[in-house]
């Protein structure tokens, strides 16, 4: 049984799963940041609620980012406190690699989510329809020409809060926009649990979120 938090947007959300199935999950999936007053009651409600207790527990998975500075930080934070009370590893999962498992696809092409980094930049990786990674995390400016290479051989699927900058100025016909999405502990699922199964595990003291860029205060 592995207990999943995703804070890596503005959506705070905590999933519950065994053996790689969903039991439940509970999210605030709104535009303004609420991890900070909702991430605990969240957690605290979805184990009361399926009757599970810590000592149930196999796992804490923590969404690793990139993403939002604050909201990796709080997530990461609550993850690493409850292995280190509760005495259970830490898993963790690539932000846009569990992303990308929202997207079903009945034919061969690529998915790539992009998630908003400010102005015309993005955080972007890109997958087989298979969750194969075919390019790494990255943070790049948006341009007319972005993912050229994969759009002229297949059909790309792009997912996530950062689409609309994209979709403005790439009209290419294999390219496919789904807006308004935001990562979900649900997706992390899979890969928590195939990381369980292989017991690899964080070091619960020096891990740290994949932030991509340096903080830059506003």
């Amino acid at each position: 049984m592995i207990l999943c938090i995703e804070t890596a947007t503005t959506n705070c959300s905590v999933a519950l799963g065994k053996n790689g199935k969903l039991l439940a999950l509970k999210e605030d999936y709104s535009k303004s940041y609420s991890h900070a007053e909702r991430l605990h009651i969240f957690i605290e409600e979805i184990l009361k609620e399926n009757e599970v207790q810590a000592k149930d527990l196999s796992a804490i998975a923590v969404s690793k980012g990139p993403g939002s500075y604050t909201g990796l930080r709080i997530g990461v934070s609550a993850a690493k406190g409850f292995c280190f009370a509760l005495d259970l590893p830490l898993i963790s999962v690539p932000t846009l690699k569990s992303f990308a498992l929202q997207v079903k696809q009945e034919k061969d092409g690529f998915i790539i989510p992009l998630l908003d980094a400010r102005r015309m930049e993005v955080y972007s990786a890109g997958f087989t329809s298979e969750n194969r990674q075919v390019f790494d995390t990255r943070a790049e400016i948006l341009t007319p020409d972005s993912f050229s290479k994969y759009l002229e051989n297949a059909a790309v699927t792009f997912i996530g809060n950062g689409v609309e900058k994209f979709r403005n100025i790439c009209d290419h016909p294999n390219a496919t926009f789904i807006e308004d999405r935001l990562p979900s502990a649900a997706e992390m699922l899979i890969l928590a649990e195939e990381k369980l199964q292989k017991k690899k595990f964080e070091d619960v003291a020096y891990f740290e979120p994949y932030y991509l860029k340096d903080f830059q205060a506003g």
